[in-house]
């Protein structure tokens, strides 16, 4: 089921589940030491799937923090990637983004791989491609 919550509406049990999974994937996975709890979360929605166990997540940050409106921390568990949850959690955060703060342009940092992914959504490259936490990354907008 999908879930989008405000920040000081999650249970204890979602967002410990929310920050296992983004350790798990971001620092463990990909094996990038970086400050995931970056305060940016209190501020944010948090869109979710959950069965017994979180499976797919990503956070809507508002406009204030960076520029525009940006979606992150784009997450599907490894063992239910190429079901499509994928295609349904960008489709969550945008209809959430847009119920929430309007008609705006939409920003994401994108592991550079994943710009066509992305692109199917309308988002279009703005950016070079740079190296974060030792990843290639670009800059994408959805006007």
């Amino acid at each position: 089921m999908w879930t989008c919550k405000k920040f000081h509406e999650l249970t204890v049990d979602e967002l410990y589940q929310l920050l296992k999974l983004r350790a798990d994937v971001f620092v463990v996975e990909q094996n990038c030491v970086y400050p995931d709890i970056d305060n940016y979360d209190q501020d944010s929605l948090h869109i979710f799937y959950q069965q017994q166990e979180l499976i797919a997540y990503c956070r809507v940050v508002p406009s204030g923090k960076y520029e525009e409106v940006s979606i992150g921390r784009v997450i599907v568990r490894k063992d239910h990637r190429g079901t499509g949850l994928a295609q349904e959690l960008m489709e969550q955060a945008l209809l959430a983004a847009e119920h929430q703060f309007g008609s705006q342009p939409i920003r994401l940092c994108a592991q550079a791989h994943l710009q066509s992914y992305y692109g199917a959504f309308g988002f279009a490259t703005i950016s070079e491609e740079f190296l974060e936490d030792g990843i290639p990354h670009v800059y994408m907008m959805k006007k």
